[in-house]
């Protein structure tokens, strides 16, 4: 008898969800087509495990686009990278994110999809006063992230997928170890952290000097991993976000 055609995934998932985590990590994987608009190689893809399917955004290294300024084959670790500290934070930002070697492509990064409202950007939710935007702009700070277009923050709450949030995604131009920090996020430039994020900062340093810095090493380079450490310091010390530096403050396009 033949087995039963896999059925999609119910959603909303908590992403802790044992099932979520054992379709990214081991499910089959179908490259359904590449996401035009990526400056690399993305792919949305179908993975199917345990009669269970769902899609989910495939990133090869050797579809990453060399820079001069990032080790190249490196931009699929940084999301992992992205994703715990995320989950470190307990800020659920990031949706889950693995690294998979068996890709058809090969070596690369699987995230789980978000089907969000695509009209809806960084510039409606801070207009909107959304309460998971200043978590972005500091997680932004700490990871160093280079490239927060408005496009990278996505709501699925209209669409009635993945939980109903505001998500952070595409963050493979992050933790380098010097200032790089472009994004569309500076209206928040100056304001105090609330005193909850200065806690769960300070949290991220001492995982960072224990379990998460294992967990990193071997993602990030040792000198990334300081970096990382050294940022969240200051951003604590400070209390505050900080003001735009250098010449280039914003990323090109900002949508």
């Amino acid at each position: 008898m033949a087995a039963p055609p896999p059925v999609p995934l119910p959603l909303p998932l908590p992403e802790d969800d044992g099932r979520v985590r054992a379709l990214l990590e081991e499910g089959q994987l179908e490259v359904l087509g590449r996401i035009p608009w990526a400056s690399n190689a993305t792919m949305l893809a179908k993975i199917c495990h345990d009669g269970l399917e769902s899609l989910a955004v495939y990133k090869p290294a050797r579809g990453e686009r060399p820079l001069w300024d990032f080790p190249e084959g490196t931009l699929y670790r940084r999301e992992v990278a992205a994703y715990l500290v995320s989950e470190q934070l307990g800020w659920g930002l990031v949706p889950l994110t693995v690294a998979r070697d068996d890709g058809p492509f090969g070596v690369g990064s699987l995230q789980r999809f978000v089907d969000a409202d695509l009209e809806v950007t960084a510039f409606e939710l801070v207009e909107r006063g959304d309460a998971t935007m200043p978590l972005i702009a500091a997680f932004d700070v700490v990871i160093n992230n280079a490239d927060r277009k408005a496009g990278h923050c996505l709501d699925d709450r209209s669409q009635g997928s993945g939980g109903g949030r505001v998500w952070a995604i595409d963050h493979g131009v992050c933790f380098h170890v010097e200032p790089k920090l472009r994004t569309v996020l500076w209206d928040f430039a100056g304001q105090r952290l609330a005193r909850r994020l200065l806690d769960d900062l300070r949290g991220l340093v001492a995982a960072l000097e224990g379990e998460l810095g294992e967990r990193l090493t071997g993602i990030l380079a040792p000198a990334e991993i300081e970096a990382l450490t050294e940022r969240t310091e200051q951003l604590t010390r400070s209390g505050r976000f900080p003001h735009p530096v250098g010449r280039r403050p914003y990323p090109w396009p900002l949508v």
